[in-house]
């Protein structure tokens, strides 16, 4: 892969991104962005998300999100909320590296797992 001539707002964009765990869409990053960069436009924004160096989050419903995490994790979106939560642990890593070590019709490099439910603020709620 070709090495990208380094730009500010992509810099800024990451740095953005970087340590935040709301996983936030397209649409956020670009209205914080345009704090900082009056003349940005949505496609920049969109471009930049799309180089590979963010991990882009589908099939949560609505708009994709963003992480810029970039050690292996799972995600956790909340059915009622629609908050998107990163998940580590070991005995997925196990598992998922038993489901691996057992397929034989080909080499899994990698795996995205996602889970639903209720996160607990929701539940605090619920229980009120």
């Amino acid at each position: 892969m070709a090495t990208l001539k380094y730009s500010r707002q992509r810099e800024s964009i990451k740095e953005f991104l970087t340590g935040r765990t709301d996983h936030p869409t397209a649409d956020f990053v670009y209205e914080n962005m345009k704090q900082i960069y009056p003349n940005i436009s949505l496609g920049t924004v969109y471009r930049n998300l799309s180089l590979g160096e963010i991990q882009k989050l589908s099939s949560f419903g609505g708009a994709d999100r963003f992480d810029a995490r970039t050690v292996p994790h799972c995600h956790f979106m909340c059915t009622r909320c629609g908050r998107v939560m990163d998940v580590f642990s070991e005995h997925i890593d196990k598992s998922l590296e038993s489901i691996a070590a057992d397929f034989k019709d080909g080499q899994i490099s990698d795996y995205k797992a996602r889970f639903f439910g209720i996160c607990k603020e929701c539940l605090k709620e619920e229980s009120h």
